[in-house]
């Protein structure tokens, strides 16, 4: 099994986002999912949500999922987004997903990806659980950033930012060509589409020189420089499951979005527990959290 990056009880929403000048960063992105995702739809998960920073952006579908493996984060979008009868909280593994086949029409997955040792792997999961003509919005570290190239130029960067396979700069932490992301698409069954490039201002001597407004308009023509060579730090990229007859769905509630992790048996529900008579696993389920990192 990969390893797994785990942010479990980390001050990941105050010291990356809160206590950091990461405005520009959070503003920059969601330009380019306002632009990739379809604004309203059936059932959204969202991947890596975390303390679900990008919840809002999600108002216009009829049920939303923040998928995280951090319990703890979890948590906290449940503070922002427990009263919203839409939202559903699921704590899992990336690589062994309790989604239904087909139970979702979208999905996204943001600064998730670079932690991830086996990206066909999970975009495998992600696959088998969207529906046909599913959207996906995958965001990526790109290894083929301006910055990279400068520093591998001047001999002071040893790993080669033009050669296709990921490089892994700090345990679990890993840059991609965007090369390499089309194929791990692909053969995961989806049609990578439109992409943007972005975050090419992401520099600490900018945002304390220029206000974030102006470099998020000036992002925000960038990102639309993708097709000519995408050379930001940050890529977004649209794909889509094939057309197909829409999956059969066993009601519209929660508990039919969940098959078990194990085994991909069905589940039924005993009180606070969802049961699999198949493999004899059972998982936590109590209101709109449902855990399934390891079993009752």
């Amino acid at each position: 099994m990969p390893e797994l990056c785990d942010y479990e009880g980390s001050d990941y929403q105050t010291r990356f986002w809160k206590n950091a000048d990461r405005h520009y960063e959070d503003a920059a992105e969601r330009v380019a999912l306002r632009r990739l995702l379809p604004p309203e739809g059936g059932r959204i998960a969202e991947f890596g949500a975390g303390f679900g920073r990008l919840g809002d952006l999600y108002a216009g579908y009829r049920e939303v999922v923040l998928v995280d493996y951090s319990r703890t984060l979890l948590e906290e979008a449940m503070q922002r987004w427990g009263d919203d009868p839409r939202f559903t909280f699921v704590a899992a593994d990336i690589y062994h997903l309790p989604f239904a086949h087909g139970a979702l029409d979208a999905a996204t997955m943001v600064r998730v990806i670079h932690h991830l040792s086996d990206p066909p792997a999970a975009l495998a999961q992600i696959r088998a659980a969207l529906a046909p003509g599913g959207e996906f919005i995958l965001e990526y570290a790109n290894k083929r950033n301006l910055k990279a190239m400068a520093r591998y130029a001047l001999g002071k960067q040893d790993w080669n930012p033009y050669a296709p396979d990921p490089v892994e700069f700090v345990k679990l932490n890993f840059d991609f060509h965007p090369r390499y992301i089309a194929q791990a698409l692909r053969g995961a069954g989806f049609t990578p589409g439109r992409s943007l490039a972005v975050s090419y201002l992401r520099a600490g001597a900018l945002k304390k020189r220029v206000p974030v407004q102006a470099m998020v308009a000036v992002d925000a023509a960038l990102q639309l420089t993708a097709p000519l060579g995408a050379l930001s730090p940050s890529v977004f990229v649209r794909a889509k499951t094939a057309p197909g007859p829409a999956p059969a769905r066993d009601g519209s509630g929660r508990d039919s979005l969940f098959v078990s992790p194990r085994s991909g048996g069905a589940l039924r529900r005993e009180g606070d527990v969802l049961v699999c008579d198949a493999d004899g696993t059972r998982w936590h389920a109590k209101g709109p959290f449902f855990d399934f990192k390891e079993p009752a």
